[in-house]
């Protein structure tokens, strides 16, 4: 009987694990999300096409997972129209234990000079 209930413990636990560690990026209105504006110092490419984004004085990345997929950006065109230039991001605040402290985090859009460059936002 002491067995059966620790092996059921950690299958709950096992799940409870899984959905806390892969669930999915929250896709919220656009009015919901965060807004954080500064000036991009560097932009690349990393993993399966994702388009990391560095802004000064902040420890933070923001990045378009899978954005360079299919040619729908490109990392040159965008080193050249934004490093050095002041964009507006706009982001989910939610929490995974993958990024705890939040250096890592999902762009949901990204506007320069008035024009969206990216997003995944619907109106």
């Amino acid at each position: 009987m002491k067995y059966k209930i620790l092996f059921y413990s950690a299958i709950i636990l096992f799940f409870g694990s899984c959905v806390l560690f892969l669930r999915p990026v929250p896709i919220l209105p656009e009015a919901d999300n965060k807004i954080y504006e500064g000036f991009v110092e560097r932009i690349y490419e990393v993993g399966e096409y994702d388009v990391v984004f560095v802004l000064k004085d902040t420890p933070s990345r923001f990045y378009i997972n899978r954005g360079a997929e299919h040619g729908r950006l490109n990392v040159e065109d965008l080193k050249t129209k934004l490093i050095g230039n002041k964009v507006t991001i706009k982001y989910p605040e939610y929490w995974t234990p993958l990024d705890w402290n939040q250096e890592s985090i999902h762009l949901a859009k990204l506007e320069f000079n008035g024009e969206t460059i990216y997003t995944e936002l619907t109106e």
